[in-house]
This record gives structure tokens, sequence and C-alpha cells, in this order.
């Protein structure tokens, strides 16, 4: 589909713009959902999806997990999954988590999930060799 525009009395083509195909809440499928989150790239969008205060996040907020090809893979997965929505503004695109529809489907999947990769994500201090006192020396 293309739209055309009139802007101060000139037409404008903006181009051909996707629909982004995403399942329905009754199609969502537990394998993909959690082949779409076995992906550390692709939970990690998730998890900083979860902390931001707003219920969207612009992709280009996540360029610290990866360049635009790689992420652009990941968006997709989860949105083919049915992790996220994608809603594309202008040139912006938008993700959102689909959080009703997997707590519907699957009732505390997510929540168990999102809480085992914070888990994960927190530095260890076990396993870690104590620092020296100062002053003290090898034997």
């Amino acid at each position: 589909m293309s739209l055309n525009i009139e802007i101060h009395g000139r037409e404008c083509y903006l181009g051909r713009m996707r629909n982004l195909q995403q399942p329905a809440r009754s199609e969502l499928e537990l394998p993909s959902v959690l082949d779409a989150l076995s992906d550390p790239t692709r939970l990690a969008i998730v998890l900083k999806i979860v902390e931001i205060a707003d219920p969207e996040a612009r992709c280009r907020s996540f360029l610290d997990l990866g360049s635009k090809t790689n992420l652009t893979y990941h968006f997709a997965k989860l949105r083919e999954a049915g992790v996220v929505t994608v809603r594309q503004e202008g040139v912006a695109r938008y993700l959102a988590l689909r959080r009703a529809d997997l707590d519907a489907r699957f009732p505390g999947l997510l929540d168990s999930i999102i809480a085992s990769a914070r888990r994960s994500a927190r530095p260890s201090t076990q396993g870690r060799p104590r620092s020296r006192r100062a002053g003290s020396r090898a034997r």
C-alpha cells in the first residue's frame, strides 16, 4: 500500500507502508514464545521494555544491544512469536510487550521468565575469589 498526501499544495509520495503481521492472542503458541525468549538478546530486549516507564519503547533505544540489522532480526522474531507488538509512526517503530495476551494465554509464564532473567543478570558474588587484604602476602 502506498500513501500520497498533500503538503502545502504539493502531493508527496510516502512510499510503501508494510503491515507488520503478528499472531492473534488465540494463535500464540508456547514453543514459539519460548524459542523467541531463549535468545539472550531477545530476552534483554524484553527486560528493557519491562523496565522502562512507558508502555512502548522506540526501537532505537535498544542500540546498546546490537546493530540495527541484528536488532531488526530480533524484533521480527519477537513480533512473529507474539511476544511484542510493533507500531510504526512515520519512520520510527515502537515496541510494546504483549503482556495481557501472554498472561491470558500462558498465566505466570512471562513473570517467571522475567524473574529468572533478572536473577541471572545480577552480578553474582559466589565463586569469586575473595580479595586479599592489603599487606598480606600469598603463600
